[in-house]
């Protein structure tokens, strides 16, 4: 799908996050992800909050989630302090047919996954565009320790010639002021890969890399995928299929302001 202006696709991540705030229930603890989608549903879950008195406690995937959580007003904890949770929201850079993810746009891939991988269910919010065939248009990034990266990164572009992806060209993600520093402390080197012929195969490589502390490849992780469109209306895609599309209110001043 070609890509939206950025006023319809404001609308849509507003649709998609509308969805899954709707699944938010009592009490439950709650992953809450980075990006701009993550931020819709951060902001509506603390509308919700306030409007119908709902308590959750909720673990936040980066410092940015953390800083909107905390002026919106929806309680935070550590995600050590809980241990499990019981939904996660979170957007996604691409996503496959079988709901395998790219993530790490927002360099927030390692917080990302360690939130994921401690709930029970993990729901990906995200505008068409998002949807591809296949991954690889998106930059994979790839999280490694600053102690000795370009070794790192050399070990990298070796692993990547038997998967069928000689010759693609990585760089260093870089910040204000030199390579970016991640929340954790590390440095992401991006994969410009085009297309990846085998998701799994690739994602155990990397990971068997000295000086690899994650990847963006997210495999067999998402339990669902809730598409939003500037329409207003969302749709749930899931390993058995796709649910009917469900017209989710957007009130009038929304649609005046980004029209």
């Amino acid at each position: 799908m070609s890509a939206l202006d950025p006023a319809a696709a404001d609308l849509a991540k507003r649709a998609a996050a509308a969805r899954a705030v709707s699944m938010v229930t009592e009490g439950m603890r709650v992953g809450l992800g980075s990006g701009s989608t993550s931020a819709w549903f951060t902001r509506l879950l603390a509308e919700r909050m306030a409007a119908e008195g709902l308590r959750v406690s909720a673990v936040p995937t980066s410092s940015g989630t953390a800083r909107l959580a905390a002026e919106l007003g929806v309680p935070l904890t550590r995600i050590e302090a809980v241990g499990r949770l019981d939904l996660t929201v979170d957007g996604a850079d691409e996503f496959d047919p079988a709901l395998n993810l790219i993530k790490g746009g927002g360099a927030a891939l390692l917080q990302e996954k360690i939130v994921a991988a401690a709930s029970a269910r993990l729901v990906i919010i995200a505008d068409p565009v998002k949807r591809v065939p296949r991954l690889g248009a998106f930059p994979l990034p790839v999280e490694v320790v600053r102690f000795g990266w370009p070794v790192t990164r050399k070990a990298i572009e070796d692993a990547l010639a038997p998967l069928g992806l000689a010759g693609r060209r990585t760089s260093v993600r870089q910040g204000a002021a030199g390579p970016l520093v991640t929340d954790e402390g590390h440095h992401i080197i991006d994969l410009h890969l085009g297309e990846i012929p085998d998701v799994p195969a690739l994602a155990a490589a990397l990971t068997a890399i000295p000086g690899v502390v994650e990847h963006g490849l997210f495999v067999g992780m998402a339990d669902c995928v809730i598409l939003g469109y500037p329409d207003g209306t969302a749709e749930v895609l899931n390993r058995l299929g796709v649910a009917p599309r469900a017209v989710i209110d957007i009130d009038a001043e929304m649609r005046d302001e980004d029209a």
